[in-house]
């Protein structure tokens, strides 16, 4: 009798711990679908700060999204903005979540004036900035909005891109 019980336990334990692992790695294999992120400008802003230096750079408010792209801090969630130090660099990174997906179009086209406003001012004046703004970066996705001037533009694309995934 004995026997049997210790045999049953042996048993048992050994089907119980198959059990457990088939269920850890057929838990692993679901193939669950990801919900997409909604981080805030600043979440991304945060993530963008870690791939490119921004400590020369100045960070923007309210008046200085207004003064530049003519857009109202009230129309935005979040957003986050720097510019350069001083008129003779063209470095900006600006992102912007929009409030009303009916507004993103017409913020962008603000954000496209002042760029051909900053690519006409630097042409002839600052070649090497120029070719920053010439190079630039404004996209779209969702309710965000992506402007970078900056000698890492590819790299501050991919990590918007990668923090709307």
């Amino acid at each position: 009798m004995r026997n049997i019980i210790k045999s049953f336990n042996t048993k048992s334990v050994i089907t119980i711990f198959v059990c457990t692992i088939t269920l850890v790695v057929l838990s692993g294999c679901s193939g669950k679908q990801e919900t997409p992120s909604n981080p805030s400008a600043l979440e991304i802003g945060e993530q963008i700060r870690h791939i490119t230096n921004l400590e020369d750079m100045k960070e923007g408010d309210n008046k200085k999204l207004q003064k530049l792209y003519n857009i109202n801090a009230d129309e935005v969630e979040s957003y986050v903005l720097y510019t350069a130090p001083t008129n003779i660099k063209a470095d900006e990174i600006a992102v912007i979540k929009v409030k009303d997906m009916k507004n993103i179009n017409n913020m962008k086209e603000k954000i496209s004036n002042r760029i051909e406003k900053r690519s006409i001012s630097f042409k002839d004046y600052l070649p090497e900035e120029y070719f920053l703004i010439e190079k630039h970066v404004l996209k779209t996705k969702d309710s965000y909005i992506l402007l970078a001037i900056s000698k890492d533009s590819d790299q501050i694309e991919k990590t918007f891109d990668k923090a709307l995934k």
